[in-house]
């Protein structure tokens, strides 16, 4: 296959993020809006923290998170259950040829960056960093 002299072959090309921020900001709109049809759905507040879109631009997972971190699960399967409304609704603000199909994931970032916090919390962690520290202050 042949490579492309734009890109080096990893992670998400220009497109795929410019159509991903493009689609958050859109889903954030009608969600807060209250756009869809589902009395479930509306009284639950959402984050959609990240789109990514297929290289092919027709899927895109968001990653979502409902305001508080409670009722997840509740939300994915509200969300999946209005995924065609939401489609549909994407796809009368958008400015693109098509809605890609949607896919909705519970967002982790903000569990992965609590536990980063405590890790570098640990009394462990802080000496090798110390440590670390006064070996490059040696160097110099």
């Amino acid at each position: 296959m042949a490579k492309n002299r734009f890109s080096s072959g990893e992670g998400p090309s220009q497109r795929q993020l410019r159509m991903g921020e493009l689609i958050r900001r859109t889903l954030s709109d009608i969600l807060l809006r209250g756009d869809v049809h589902d009395p479930d759905l509306n009284r639950i507040s959402v984050t959609v923290g990240e789109v990514r879109c297929s290289p092919d631009l027709k899927v895109a997972t968001a990653y979502v998170t409902p305001l508080g971190g409670q009722g997840g699960k509740e939300l994915i399967a509200a969300l999946a259950r209005n995924k065609g409304e939401l489609r549909h609704l994407l796809g009368k603000e958008m400015t693109a040829k098509y809605s890609p199909d949607l896919r909705f994931r519970l967002d982790e970032t903000y569990d992965r960056l609590d536990e980063t916090r405590r890790l570098f919390s640990d009394e462990t962690v802080q000496r090798d960093i110390a440590a670390r520290e006064e070996d490059d202050d040696d160097l110099e």
